[in-house]
């Protein structure tokens, strides 16, 4: 099977090194020609991936008709927001029985719609056709070759068991999910609760204060996913409480050293600058708080993080915030 990877930040080239690490033949494209070049000439991927050299195997391309030319599967490593832009762009060069795969963690702005959606919609692909990898994805390890289990979530297991397929190796080991909607949320989610977890972390709170945060970010999350029909058990699993303890409490995750920047006082822009990118946390929050609102979930971590987020809460005043609001019985009540 032919693969194309379509983007080469850290993850898209994690991603195709353990597809070329399985021993199948890769394609990564990348928006720059210099980073394409980099990639098919020295091997490596130094703004993203430093220090690593990858698997010679991958071939790269600034190219996308050919790196889309002829490929079995499509693994879209793009932007969350950016998307649909892309697809747009693509939807003439994509091979028409390809299978399309997401591996990004949030939800569109102007739409609310998950990833596997925005697909089926821009690229008029069937849910049959569409898989969703996610759980505890930290890009950085993988790449390092470290064993690392992750979720391949299809509305189609043939198609779930054949992306796991592709991707098993010696250190990557693929389980398969029915619950797309259950590991996208999951995905998504625990993005906003990093960011929470490292503002905690930035103002010097302790281990408690974000081991709540983690907790009640998973119960957030739970009652989210089930409103909109997932099932509780994949929130307990590696797309859930895996990948929300590994982008929590890793130093590696976006959206942890995001939150902390911000946690020591500097606004969103001035964390942008330093960290150069933007954590998708921060962009996804306000359609996770309107889908919280469309399904009548209360989400109150994701509120009072975009309301830091977007200026109308001091970020000193979160934990207030989420302290006062009115005790209830533990549990996963809306």
């Amino acid at each position: 099977m032919t693969t194309a990877v379509m983007g080469a930040g850290s993850w898209g080239t994690t991603f195709a090194q353990v597809v070329a690490d399985a021993g199948h033949p890769v394609t990564l494209w990348a928006r720059r020609p210099e980073v394409a070049r980099e990639i098919a000439e020295e091997h490596t991927n130094a703004g993203y991936l430093p220090g690593l050299v990858l698997n010679k195997a991958i071939t790269a391309t600034a190219d996308p008709a050919a790196a889309l030319a002829g490929a079995d599967t499509v693994v879209l490593a793009v932007p969350a927001q950016s998307l649909r832009d892309n697809l747009e762009a693509w939807a003439g060069l994509i091979p028409a029985d390809a299978v399309l795969v997401s591996l990004m963690k949030g939800v569109e702005r102007s739409t609310g719609m998950r990833m596997s959606e925005v697909i089926a919609d821009a690229a008029g692909a069937s849910p049959e056709r569409i898989a969703v990898v996610s759980g505890p994805n930290l890009a950085r390890e993988i790449a390092d070759r470290q064993p690392t289990a992750t979720v391949v979530a299809s509305a189609s297991l043939a198609t779930a068991e054949a992306v796991a397929d592709l991707t098993a190796n010696a250190y990557f080991r693929p389980y398969t999910n029915a619950d797309v909607v259950g590991v996208e949320l999951g995905g998504a989610v625990k993005n906003i609760i990093a960011l929470s977890v490292g503002i905690a972390d930035g103002q010097g709170l302790g281990d408690n204060s974000k081991a709540s945060i983690i907790t009640r970010g998973l119960a957030e999350t739970s009652r989210l996913a089930m409103a909109m029909g997932a099932d509780a058990q994949t929130l307990s699993g590696l797309a859930g409480l895996g990948d929300l303890v590994a982008t929590c409490a890793s130093p590696l995750s976006r959206n942890r050293s995001f939150g902390r920047l911000l946690g020591e006082g500097l606004s969103v822009e001035e964390a942008t600058e330093r960290t150069r990118q933007v954590a998708e946390g921060v962009k996804s929050s306000p359609a996770v708080l309107a889908l919280g609102e469309a399904h009548g979930v209360e989400l109150p971590i994701t509120q009072a993080v975009s309301a830091v987020i977007d200026g109308t809460l001091d970020v000193g005043e979160l934990a207030g915030v989420l302290l006062s609001r009115k005790r209830k019985h533990e549990g996963l009540e809306r």
